[in-house]
């Protein structure tokens, strides 16, 4: 039982890693804004160094390498909800990871969407990342699934992360490549059985941690998955910060978000409309799975 005492410390390492988040992040803006006079601009940097050397033990570490891929096709939302948590870290670099630095957006010229900028090719992506991570949608996933240049990118990546990682159909990605062989994972409720053709063994959970692999479930679970892997790249009081800082207090309206609280005719209607999707998968992982040298666990 957590004695009045600790709480208490708790509390105040959250305020304290708080304080010094808010602090940084808003001095951040207010140099980048040029709004401010040149004195401003000079005191808010001091004040700006000064807050970050105060609270330096909260948020300090070694510089993190993290790689995200980007790739047409994907759902943003995936991305961004994970990308929001990661750039809050304060010594870090990111790579928004494609075989080229073209824009990336919809698969399909139809679909709306909104480009990305990847930042970093393939072949100039560090060697040793401490965060893999691939986000998932549809109908990019499939399109992924079965890319060689992709897979294999991972799979010499996957091999040396600090942590594999991915939030909805994203794990079929990182299963396909045969990173999730013997690992705890799981995926969008829709395709979480599919990971058990890729060697994973399915959990239906929010996020699953297995080692050094963490996979987050479908879309909104980034945000879940996110803070998680914060607090284990920093410290559980720096992830309360960030929280705070992104005011992250889900209320949803409904209580649907999960298929065994849903609705019967909301979980009968969204089954039915992506029960393609699962035969889709399914084929995909089998040809993945069947394409992996024997032997190699």
């Amino acid at each position: 039982m957590t004695s009045d005492r600790q709480t208490t410390m708790h509390r105040r390492d959250g305020l304290r890693a708080a304080t010094a988040i808010a602090a940084a992040l808003a001095n951040r803006h207010v140099l980048a804004s040029g709004s401010a006079s040149e004195a401003g601009k000079a005191e808010a940097e001091r004040r700006h160094l000064e807050v970050l050397e105060r609270y330096r033990p909260l948020w300090d570490g070694p510089t993190l390498e993290i790689g995200l891929l980007v790739y047409p096709g994907m759902f943003l939302q995936d991305l961004v909800g994970p990308l929001t948590m990661f750039e809050a870290l304060m010594n870090r670099r990111i790579h928004l990871l494609w075989k080229t630095r073209d824009a990336v957006g919809p698969e399909r010229p139809e679909h709306p969407g909104l480009p990305v900028m990847p930042t970093t090719r393939f072949e100039d992506c560090p060697e040793r990342l401490d965060v893999l991570f691939v986000p998932g949608g549809v109908p990019g996933t499939l399109t992924m699934m079965e890319d060689r240049t992709v897979l294999g990118f991972l799979a010499d990546r996957g091999a040396r992360a600090g942590w594999v990682t991915s939030v909805c159909t994203g794990s079929l990605i990182l299963g396909a490549a045969g990173l999730l062989r013997g690992y705890r994972a799981t995926s969008h409720w829709v395709t979480v059985d599919v990971l058990r053709e890729l060697g994973a063994t399915p959990v239906r959970s929010r996020v699953v941690v297995d080692r050094n692999r963490m996979t987050g479930g479908g879309v909104t679970a980034g945000l879940d998955f996110g803070l998680d892997l914060v607090a284990k790249l920093r410290s559980p009081a720096y992830a309360k910060a960030v929280q705070l800082y992104l005011e992250y207090d889900p209320r949803p309206p409904f209580d649907a978000g999960r298929p065994e609280r849903a609705p019967k005719e909301t979980r009968r209607f969204m089954s039915e409309m992506f029960a393609g999707m699962v035969e889709s998968t399914t084929a995909a992982a089998r040809r993945a799975a069947s394409s992996w040298p024997t032997g190699k666990g």
